[in-house]
């Protein structure tokens, strides 16, 4: 599984690092421009993200924009709906609006608020089919 995580504080980037890395390749992105650039280089080198993990409030360009621009990008490519690379949202925010646009707006899969909790992140990844359960089980032993 390949994972681009993008927040643009390095605690976050580092914490869900740790979380993914036993699982998945990681690349890392500090704000929305470089989680677009990275996202859109990766798939013109045929080595597409399974997962963003992307922060909402980001200096620049904030995690809304870039997930509209990558789900632009994603269909100028002619990825099919229901084919998109799967986001996570990651947030301090518990907002009902910011909720609402990630998902219904940005097509986001997940929505996880600071600080993470790597039973839920997981448990979503399994959910979401990017995981084995076993896979996690197995990782606890």
């Amino acid at each position: 599984m390949r994972v681009l995580i993008v927040d643009d504080d390095y605690y976050s980037r580092s914490m869900l690092h740790e979380m993914l890395h036993p699982y998945a390749y990681c690349d890392m992105a500090v704000n929305g421009e470089e989680a677009v650039f990275a996202f859109k280089r990766a798939r013109q080198e045929g080595r597409n993200y399974d997962l963003v993990c992307m922060d909402l409030v980001m200096p620049d360009v904030d995690g809304q924009q870039a997930l509209k621009e990558i789900r632009a990008l994603e269909r100028e490519m002619g990825v099919h709906p229901g084919e998109e690379t799967k986001v996570i949202v990651t947030t301090m925010l518990d907002d009902d609006r910011e909720t609402h646009d990630a998902f219904f707006l940005g097509g986001a899969a997940l929505y996880l608020v600071k600080p993470i909790d790597e039973q839920k992140l997981l448990g979503g990844l399994v959910s979401l089919g990017l995981l084995a359960a076993d896979a996690v089980e197995k990782s606890r032993v």
